[in-house]
């Protein structure tokens, strides 16, 4: 149980004003609606800088996808290092991606790919944690989350675009490396700006948002009166306690989210036409992708969908015809509606997972003995498109057999610093970590990656 001021207080009755909101509105992430905007609000005027119109969907494909066999094909090295897959041209001369990417190939003029990140760490928690903070700090040994992820300084210093939308969302199930959050998390930041865990499958015709759905049998009018309830409450331990104090505008705006239109609309699929349903795939994928760029549309600032299932350490060939595909449609259909809606231009996507995948493949597990690749932080790749990037653009490049980087080497804390220079951050915002340790939201010697505008 979180406290944020650390001193839970009680009615006569023994119940804390938590367990009075658990019981009549509801919980998110530990905690409620309220005292997620209480903490916001309590941010200091540094952290809330001026915003632009920015938002961010980041597709993390949790695990490790191959960089041979996604954005970095290696046609011309021995097979052994090219693996099962071939190449194919797209849109853009002299660029190439895997052949079962053949809808990333014809929206190529409108996304770049980066071929030279790398930290050099095959550690799964380790990796995640940098990629997603720009900083090391976690691993295998250490799990626990040390740096908050960028979706997390977002929230905090941004919020939503719209009033009533949640800043930062997770989707279909939000975690890294089995752990929920994990590093997408707020670490000192707190609970409050993890990221609002829209749990369950999109593409199930009952799928509904479970923290922004009234429980079995309360309605609007009865909330309402619960509502009027837990006011009197506070009114009268107010009265007692700080008898200047007005009225809470956080559990009002609370009870706005939960009950007001915006929030609950933006999470209704059944509002898209089928056929644009059908192109973004009827799977958990397709339609948390879907869902994504509605999010967008709505008003949330920053939404991470977490598709798990890239640790090919065996069958790489099978594995990869399983998940390429549907990436395919979600990643090539999620450009194109925000280009047609005229959203990508004020959304950054990016497509990107721990760490890329050995250049040489093996050959498969003891119980699996059909090859794969196994982990490689020395060189990945990164798709990247929208907010002002230029599409139809390779940034940095591998050697000839994927190992490491060739030109332009590029690091996690670059790709932070990128994504925070596209929603208008200061890098030298500054957070007080747990033990009162000033940390900036940009690591030392992360740059902004200019090559990709």
């Amino acid at each position: 149980m979180i406290h944020l001021d650390g001193r839970p207080f009680g009615n006569c009755a023994g119940m804390t004003r938590r367990q009075l909101l658990q019981a009549g509105v509801l919980g998110l992430s530990g905690l409620t609606l309220a005292d997620l905007m209480k903490a916001k609000a309590s941010a200091s005027p540094r952290d809330r800088v001026a915003t632009d119109s920015t938002s961010v969907i980041l597709i993390w494909l949790d695990g490790g996808p191959p960089q041979q066999e996604t954005y970095d094909p290696k046609p011309e090295a021995p097979s052994d290092f090219r693996g099962p897959l071939k190449a194919i041209g797209t849109r853009v001369p002299g660029i190439q991606i895997s052949e079962l990417l053949p809808e990333h190939a014809q929206v190529m003029d409108r996304m770049a790919l980066i071929r030279s990140i790398h930290h050099d760490n095959g550690d799964h928690f380790a990796a995640a944690h940098w990629m997603l903070t720009g900083y090391l700090g976690s691993n295998s040994v250490n799990q626990a989350p040390q740096f908050p992820s960028a979706g997390s300084v977002a929230a905090r210093l941004m919020g939503p675009k719209t009033p009533g939308m949640p800043a930062y969302v997770g989707l279909p199930n939000t975690h890294s490396v089995g752990i929920a959050p994990g590093y997408h998390g707020g670490a000192y930041l707190g609970a409050a700006y993890s990221p609002f865990n829209a749990d369950g499958d999109p593409n199930d015709p009952n799928y509904k948002v479970n923290n922004l759905n009234l429980s079995n049998g309360l309605t609007v009018g009865r909330l309402s009166d619960r509502q009027s309830l837990l006011a009197s409450f506070d009114s009268t331990r107010r009265s007692a306690a700080e008898p200047q104090a007005g009225a809470d505008p956080f559990q009002h705006a609370a009870f706005d989210l939960l009950t007001g239109p915006v929030a609950r609309a933006a999470f209704d699929l059944h509002a898209e036409s089928p056929r644009l349903r059908d192109r973004y795939g009827r799977h958990q994928w397709g339609q948390s992708a879907l869902l994504a760029r509605r999010l967008v549309e709505a008003g949330t600032r920053f939404v991470t969908l977490t598709f798990g299932g890239w640790d090919y350490h065996s069958s790489l060939d099978k594995g990869m015809h399983n998940v390429l595909p549907i990436l395919d449609k979600c990643v090539a259909t999620l450009i194109d509606d925000l280009h047609q809606r005229g959203l990508l231009d004020s959304t950054l996507v990016l497509v990107m997972g721990e760490f890329g995948r050995t250049p040489k493949i093996n050959q498969g597990l003891p119980n699996d003995p059909i090859p794969g690749r196994d982990h490689w932080g020395q060189v990945m790749s990164v798709l990247a498109a929208g907010a002002g990037i230029a599409g139809g653009r390779l940034v940095g490049s591998s050697n000839a057999r994927g190992e490491v980087p060739k030109d332009l080497p590029l690091t996690p804390a670059d790709l932070v610093a990128t994504i925070y220079n596209r929603l208008g951050l200061d890098p030298e915002t500054t957070f007080y970590d747990r033990v009162n340790r000033p940390i900036p939201i940009t690591p030392h010697g992360g740059r902004v990656i200019h090559e990709l505008f």
